[in-house]
């Protein structure tokens, strides 16, 4: 029976502290008996989680029973761990315990070190936050988990679920995994690679000079833009002015641009009775199979299929 331990941090989010319990606390082998004993641990013996508090039955010594520490996401990412919870999941690591961070908990595993040269994902609005702090960690914010062995980590809300059932599949196969996703109502082939769903603006500081060219642009999508049309605007070189993105935006004027225009689809897949077609044109795309495949490679599924699960009624 592999045996998982729940980190309960002051002001952990409930959702992330409850999806772990409810996976693995459901998931039964073919012979009926548990595959998982689970604990909540924590520092105190009572956690404040914000809308309530939450008396916890095991300290900190129970980490080093557990197969696998899950380390749930907290309200207040400015809050300093404290060093006994860093010196017991470093330790956990030295032991070969799988740790796997849901949510905003990559915060807290990437306090310890044990997320530095390594690929993660965070919940997509962290995660320019994560790599300012960690810049030693490839934050990908587009994926809904990342494996790297014995260090996990997952995106916000449901991915928590997915990565959950992930590691069921690697611990029992795929059969239990299954029957654990239909126990808690949930699909099992939500693979870690497929997207966040949501195409977020890279962070713009307050005050760029670029902003005034950001809002011609997204006033603009649907007009065929290029580098030189959007450097003339700025009355810039292109050199100039794709030296000034990567420094105030982090990115190039075209990728910005590409990024703006889906997440204009998006919005209008979201509202509209618009055909893809139509869609395509008014964002600024010529040919409907190219914008298919734009919104496909970043959003991670089709369009139709985006406006199926995300349609606003009306």
């Amino acid at each position: 029976m592999h045996d998982v331990a729940v980190l309960a941090l002051p002001g952990v989010v409930p959702m992330d502290l409850a999806a772990p319990l409810e996976v693995f606390g459901r998931c039964r082998l073919p012979s009926g008996a548990p595959a998982y004993r689970t604990a909540v641990c924590a520092l105190t013996e009572e956690v404040e989680t914000g809308t309530f508090t939450m008396r916890v039955p095991h300290g900190l010594p129970r980490l080093a029973q557990a197969s696998t520490i899950i380390i749930p996401g907290t309200a207040d990412l400015d809050v300093p761990i404290d060093p006994a919870i860093i010196d017991a999941l470093r330790s956990a690591a030295d032991r070969g315990t799988r740790i796997a961070s849901l949510c905003v908990g990559a915060f807290t595993l990437a306090d310890t070190g044990l997320l530095d040269g390594l690929r993660a994902t965070t919940h997509w609005a962290a995660a320019s936050e994560l790599a300012r702090r960690h810049p030693a960690i490839d934050v990908d914010a587009a994926v809904l988990y990342v494996d790297n062995g014995h260090v996990l980590t997952s995106a916000g809300a449901a991915a928590a679920l997915d990565l959950c059932l992930y590691m069921v599949r690697q611990d029992y196969g795929s059969a239990v995994a299954a029957d654990t996703a239909r126990l808690s109502v949930m699909p099992l082939e939500r693979a870690g690679g497929q997207a966040q769903f949501i195409v977020h603006e890279p962070p713009v500081p307050s005050g760029t000079t670029l902003r005034p060219l950001l809002n011609w642009m997204e006033e603009n999508l649907g007009e065929q833009l290029d580098i030189t049309a959007i450097a003339a605007k700025a009355t810039m070189s292109t050199r100039t002015l794709n030296r000034r993105f990567q420094e105030q935006i982090g990115t190039t004027p075209l990728q910005w641009l590409h990024h703006a225009r889906l997440r204009q689809a998006q919005f209008l897949l979201e509202t509209t009775d618009h055909s893809i077609e139509r869609v395509a044109g008014q964002v600024g795309f010529n040919a409907v199979t190219t914008f298919r495949e734009r919104f496909r490679d970043l959003v991670g599924t089709s369009p139709q299929r985006y406006r199926a699960q995300f349609r606003i009624p009306r």
